[in-house]
């Protein structure tokens, strides 16, 4: 294994900076988001009033002794954090502590009659049967008339940008490689992606997929997932979703659900591809994961024992979504120009990052692309989601 490249941890306590307005703007919108959303009793609004003000101004607090994954999160470092600002620990660990406080507030772990109510709901389900969602899966009847690899691209790239997949189904494999085509893509190793896929091996193999967001960001990722089975380029497939709601839109088994039915209830192709993966999950072609290390605050270079087993055994791991990516290179201000390989170098087998980027967080990318972004942008290329890139480290 080559050795590990570091750099500093990201903090929220400098203002003016990305993870400060996240924990001092961000969440407080969150919290306002989601009181309106549920005719919650008076004891969940004391308990969000109660959430604002400690993490905007108040200090990390213990979990109550019931709590469920108490201990969980004392061995992901609560126990050294007690007592610190939100906004002077780790911005990864503080982001994730504020949504397990968030479903606490709001009575998810119960007991009682909200137990088990997902807060975010409501946001999912809106972006999922939106007229949005309409029009990307009707161009699926258009695409599977298309030659196979051009298929194959499309859904790469319909995965890859999430909530704006129309332009992945309408691309071309030529024009996926086309500047003009796909302008915000700052990284492309999707031809080596293909070749690991492509070998003999991997044909009777099995494909991890990280999911990321849930709604119109998890469909292509099921559409992708339904292509590489279909195609035999994959015997099998695990797709790892969170344990409890994440992230506002974080995918859970929930979701999937949602989106398969949304998928079979479409019609034509869409329904097509939804029928063929309620299937895989019946005879175990398609696995679904949640892992309890899935929601921690920590880079996955300390995953447990049995996650690393699980990735080792894959031909290819696809971590997708800009919090996977914070995750599987380390939170840390990166200059851009680090390898992505020696960064991951820890991961136990191949890996392809997918991900438009959201946050500072970045690797892997030549000294001209970085010069012109900056240039052209400044630093809003990093954040504001109009950029993507794909990267594969594939040495074991």
């Amino acid at each position: 294994m080559p050795d590990i490249p570091s750099a500093p941890v990201l903090l929220g306590n400098q203002p003016g900076s990305f993870p400060h307005s996240v924990l001092a703007e961000r969440h407080p919108a969150i919290i306002k988001q989601v009181r309106e959303a549920f005719p919650y009793e008076p004891a969940q609004h004391r308990a969000l009033d109660e959430l604002l003000a400690n993490c905007t101004e108040g200090t990390i607090e213990p979990l109550p002794a019931d709590a469920p994954d108490r201990d969980h999160w004392e061995s992901w470092g609560l126990r050294a954090y007690t007592g610190r600002s939100w906004f002077d620990v780790p911005w990864l660990w503080s982001e994730s502590w504020f949504y397990r406080r968030l479903l606490q507030a709001v009575g998810y772990f119960g007991p009682g009659p909200w137990q088990g109510i997902d807060p975010f709901r409501p946001f999912k389900r809106a972006e999922l049967d939106s007229a949005e969602t309409d029009e990307e899966l009707a161009a699926l009847d258009d695409l599977t008339g298309r030659p196979a690899a051009e298929q194959a691209q499309a859904l790469l790239h319909g995965s890859l940008w999430g909530n704006r997949a129309d332009l992945g189904f309408r691309l071309s494999a030529e024009g996926a490689r086309d500047a003009d085509a796909a302008p915000g893509l700052v990284a492309d190793d999707s031809d080596r992606l293909w070749s690991l896929l492509d070998t003999p091996g991997p044909r009777d193999g099995t494909l991890c997929l990280v999911a990321d967001n849930a709604g119109r960001e998890l469909v292509p990722d099921l559409l992708l997932i339904a292509h590489l089975l279909d195609s035999g380029r994959i015997g099998r497939a695990v797709l790892h979703v969170k344990p409890y709601p994440y992230y506002v839109s974080d995918a859970t088994t929930a979701d999937v659900v949602d989106a398969l039915r949304r998928l079979t209830g479409a019609g034509g192709a869409a329904a097509a591809y939804g029928r063929r993966l309620w299937s895989a999950l019946a005879d175990d072609r398609l696995a679904l994961r949640a892992h309890p290390f899935s929601c921690a605050p920590l880079p996955y270079q300390e995953m447990p024992g049995d996650l690393r087993a699980e990735f080792a055994s894959a031909t290819l791991t696809i971590v997708k979504g800009d919090l996977n990516y914070r995750r599987l290179v380390g939170d840390r201000r990166w200059a851009p120009t680090t390898s992505f390989a020696d960064v991951t170098g820890y991961f136990p087998g191949p890996v392809a990052a997918l991900r438009t980027l959201k946050s500072d967080v970045i690797t892997g990318l030549g000294a001209d692309t970085v010069a012109a972004l900056v240039a052209a942008e400044d630093h809003r290329w990093r954040t504001s989601g109009t950029h993507a890139l794909i990267q594969v480290r594939d040495a074991r």
